[in-house]
């Protein structure tokens, strides 16, 4: 009872609380958090969340999916954005998140609040999710801490009504960042779309960490994961990684402007070497120490 009371109180206090992540600078949150208007991206798949912080709707008849908050802050605009597309929050089923980090988990509690939904995620994120904090990482600010209603495992599909999504662990960013899948039909064409969990080191450390010692296999392995893996659709939860705003402006046009078979690679290849300068960066640095 305790607990549920104290999940309630910090989710009614979310838009108090700080807005600043760890390597995000002060200034980039306000133009996160600014409202857009949200749009269809490809069949029953639709864009609800703010200009900088991405959050996904996949509609069915049995019921909606949610995927991602972002900030506390921004759990409001989310909801607001799905009924603006003639949805009900309410009618929102299930709640996912791609990683446990304040600009993604933050409006979690929020928006299950309001929705009533479960909210499913990785058995190695759920820590972070329930507790509000990431445990390796110190200077990640606090978010409201959300109660997990199920473990996702590795490769298990989420079935809501006809939709359905793949969970697929690709842990390096968070130890349970979780990449997701699924299908749309567009203009009669099935589209695969990947929901991709962020690939950037974002200063985790990589080299002689205790708490996360395994970071750096675990980016490896997720890259080499990812290049078995196709996609029609690439999409991030940062609209800036995949060039949101340009695909946006040319759906008037061209209803398969988000539709990209090769950015998928693209987006992994500039990651992997991200990665390997900032391994580099890290070695160089603990030589010298």
């Amino acid at each position: 009872m305790i607990q549920r009371a104290l999940f309630a109180f910090l989710a009614s206090t979310a838009a108090i609380l700080p807005a600043a992540g760890a390597n995000e600078p002060a200034e980039a949150q306000p133009k996160w958090n600014k409202p857009i208007e949200p749009f269809r991206i490809a069949g029953n798949l639709y864009y609800v969340g703010t200009a900088g912080l991405a959050a996904y709707l996949l509609t069915d008849p049995a019921g909606h999916v949610l995927i991602d908050g972002a900030m506390p802050q921004s759990a409001d605009l989310i909801a607001a954005n799905i009924g603006r597309l003639g949805f009900r929050v309410e009618d929102v089923e299930i709640i996912l998140n791609n990683h446990a980090h304040l600009d993604h988990a933050g409006g979690l509690a929020r928006l299950k609040s309001l929705s009533g939904a479960r909210l499913l995620a990785s058995a190695a994120d759920r820590p972070a999710l329930e507790s509000g904090t990431v445990p390796y990482r110190d200077e990640y600010w606090f978010f409201p801490p959300v109660p997990v209603d199920r473990i996702v495992a590795d490769g298990e599909i989420v079935r809501l009504g006809a939709s359905s999504l793949t969970a697929h662990l690709t842990p390096g960013h968070t130890r349970g960042c979780t990449t997701w899948t699924t299908r749309v039909i567009e203009q009669g064409r099935p589209l695969d779309v990947m929901f991709a969990c962020s690939l950037t080191v974002a200063g985790q450390p990589l080299v002689n960490d205790h708490r996360y010692p395994e970071a750096a296999v675990d980016f490896a392995g997720t890259f080499a994961r990812l290049r078995r893996l196709s996609a029609d659709i690439f999409l991030g939860f940062h609209g800036n990684q995949f060039d949101l705003d340009r695909k946006r402006a040319r759906l008037g046009s061209d209803p398969l402007a988000f539709v990209d078979p090769g950015e998928l690679r693209a987006q992994v290849d500039r990651a992997e070497a991200g990665f390997q300068r900032e391994m580099e960066r890290q070695r160089s640095s603990a030589a010298e120490e």
